[in-house]
């Protein structure tokens, strides 16, 4: 089936997947109910996640915190459909991840979610603007609707005079902006990011966050982004949910003064 883009004085023909997770559960976009993923390496069995539960409110910018290891990169992709549970559930917007099958599955990461990653991940062969197209000739989008659509993602992250350099030609900022870019393109309602400020300073890693924030405040966007910067995480999160050895130890929410408890 191919995926339509909105025109006007149209409604557009909505696969299965997108009509099921628009409406959300009960106001949450993502739940996840004790869910472990457990890995075996040679005598040991590793604990990556281990019998987390944690509700994500649709809108809402979430922080998962902790050091390497301990487990909040595994859970996102759980989250993401990447990976599978060894036990319990998750819902993403009234969908149990597990009851989908691979082809619902590359449906729902190629339209209800958008991923980006520490390293950016663009193809170097690829110009910025065929970088960006890229999920959208995999969602079988119209080669006529492309085009504006590519535009309106990279005028989103403020790159949209640089479509025919090469990330080669871009700055760590601008390739991690393209990145944000394609995960816009086909306008998902939840953003998964795996430390997307790791290779960047500072001052680029500001910029950024900035970036998701509007995403979230302008677009009503869901956001969960697995950091193991607290500062990143207290000035930019709604809530932080702390992990350590595969748990989830905490979850603190923003006061109205702007701080945590």
């Amino acid at each position: 089936m191919r995926a339509r883009i909105k025109k006007p004085g149209a409604s557009p023909a909505r696969t299965n997947i997108e009509v099921e997770m628009s409406s959300g559960e009960n106001g949450f976009a993502i739940r996840a109910e004790s869910v472990s993923r457990h890995y075996q390496m040679g005598a040991a069995l590793i604990r990556a996640v281990d019998g987390v539960s944690l509700e994500v409110r649709a809108g809402e910018f979430l922080a998962l915190l902790g050091s390497s290891g301990s487990g909040k990169s595994t859970l996102l992709n759980l989250l993401a459909g990447l990976d599978r549970p060894a036990s319990g559930a998750i819902i993403v917007r009234g969908r149990n991840l597990a009851e989908m099958d691979t082809h619902e599955l590359a449906r729902y990461r190629s339209l209800a979610v958008g991923m980006v990653f520490q390293a950016f991940n663009l193809l170097p062969r690829m110009t910025l603007e065929e970088n960006v197209e890229l999920p959208l000739r995999l969602a079988e989008v119209e080669r006529a609707d492309r085009a504006a659509r590519v535009r309106e993602a990279l005028e989103h992250v403020h790159l949209e005079k640089r479509l025919a350099h090469r990330p080669s030609e871009l700055s760590g900022g601008e390739q991690q902006r393209a990145a944000l870019a394609r995960a816009l393109v086909n306008r998902p309602t939840i953003l998964l990011a795996d430390e997307p400020t790791g290779n960047l300073d500072s001052a680029t890693g500001e910029e950024i966050m900035l970036l998701l924030k509007n995403f979230n405040q302008s677009m009503g966007m869901t956001i969960v982004m697995v950091t193991h910067e607290r500062s990143l995480a207290e000035r930019f999160a709604d809530r932080i949910a702390t992990m350590a050895d595969g748990k989830l130890l905490s979850i603190t929410a923003k006061s109205a003064g702007g701080a945590h408890s």
